[in-house]
């Protein structure tokens, strides 16, 4: 089946439909991960996106269950250059295509994903729309212009739980199920307890959760409009602020809650939105960038020792430097553009990072922050 994409400056690419039939709209963007596309498909922060894949093969280990990083598909849309149609991979249980079209994602394939990525990296990340079988490129491009700007929009609303559960999951509640076999809980950090975390869930990801319990923690769950009383009634350890779409600046009710939250005096640690969100609480502002940051080697470096470590980026917006009050230290800087990738309160004990230590498809340079964490934790418990 023929498929059209078309942008809102009206470029368009014909190729074929590589999953669900019908019409996606959203913004497109490029991710330059080599793997892990079903870790992005599965990310609610794609939520609202049409994501293109500069890798120019997709889907040659097809797809598997255990790796999903939320209960399905987020993205709005799917862009590769060749879709592979096997799976070659004894893990798998089927392929991406069958995947993509059981789960209703409009996709294509057979474009040049170099050309697009070239235009998004030159005019910036812009809006567009996928349609599927005998459609008029004009008119897909005149209906991408209606797509709504991510700039100001809440998605976090459309992608958080809708109520509060446990992590590992007990008697069959809404987090269960999702544990490998045999999976058992850690040897206790400190004697007597686990760590408690109460986490908001912007759009969290499942192997953040993976990472908290592999650390020895409890980890409650619960919804990005919660109160933070909500949470401060289960006398946390620490607090912490997922990763999430859409754009921070249109959150008040999280960034009000993060704030009651950092002068509670709570450990927090913040991850991609989370970092975003935490930043205005502690009285910055967010931008836009032009066309973000999305893959699985951006080098980012520890301001303090000059170490760089190699991360799990997807983000379009950022942390303005300039509107940081004093009481704000920049810890972590992107290497490619300079942007601010982490944060540290100097009086509260809260840091956040732009990136993904949990990564998911990524490298684990950073997972030595869920341990800082846990430190910065032990020392309010002792």
């Amino acid at each position: 089946m023929i498929a059209v994409l078309a942008l809102e400056n009206g470029t368009w690419y014909r190729g074929t439909a590589a999953g669900a039939s019908g019409v996606a709209r959203g913004e497109v963007v490029f991710n330059t991960s080599m793997t892990g596309y079903q870790e992005i498909l599965t990310d609610p922060s794609y939520a609202g996106q049409i994501v293109t894949m500069t890798s120019p093969q997709i889907g040659n280990y097809g797809v598997a269950a255990e790796d999903v990083e939320s209960r399905g598909p987020q993205v709005a849309g799917f862009v590769m250059r060749d879709a592979s149609p096997m799976a070659s991979n004894w893990r798998a249980d089927g392929t991406l295509r069958d995947y993509l079209t059981d789960n209703g994602v409009v996709a294509i394939t057979g474009i040049d994903t170099r050309a697009l990525t070239r235009v998004l990296r030159t005019a910036g990340v812009m809006r567009g729309v996928i349609g599927t079988g005998h459609v008029d490129p004009d008119e897909l491009v005149a209906e991408a212009g209606r797509v709504t700007p991510m700039a100001g929009l809440d998605l976090v609303r459309t992608v958080s739980c809708a109520e509060s559960f446990d992590w590992p999951a007990a008697n069959g509640g809404p987090g269960s199920g999702l544990e490998p076999e045999g999976f058992r809980l850690p040897p206790l950090r400190r004697a007597g307890r686990r760590l408690r975390i109460a986490a908001y869930d912007f759009g969290l990801k499942r192997n953040i959760l993976r990472r908290l319990v592999a650390y020895g923690c409890e980890v409650r769950v619960f919804p990005a409009a919660a109160l933070a009383d909500e949470l401060l009634a289960i006398e946390p350890d620490g607090v912490f602020l997922s990763n999430g779409p859409g754009d921070p600046a249109a959150l008040p009710y999280a960034v009000a809650a993060a704030r009651a939250v950092l002068e509670a005096d709570v450990p927090v640690f913040g991850i991609c939105l989370g970092h975003q969100v935490l930043a205005q609480a502690m009285g910055g502002t967010t931008y836009k960038l032009k066309f973000g940051h999305r893959g699985a080697n951006h080098p980012v470096k520890q301001v303090a020792t000059g170490q760089v470590e190699i991360t799990s980026q997807n983000h379009g917006f950022a942390v303005d430097p300039a509107s940081l009050p004093d009481e704000v230290e920049v810890t972590h800087l992107n290497l490619y553009d300079g942007t601010v990738e982490g944060l540290r309160h100097t009086r509260h004990p809260a840091f956040c990072v732009q990136y993904h230590p949990e990564a998911s498809p990524g490298p684990h340079d950073a997972d030595y922050l869920f341990s800082r964490f846990l430190d910065e934790m032990d020392r309010r418990t002792v």
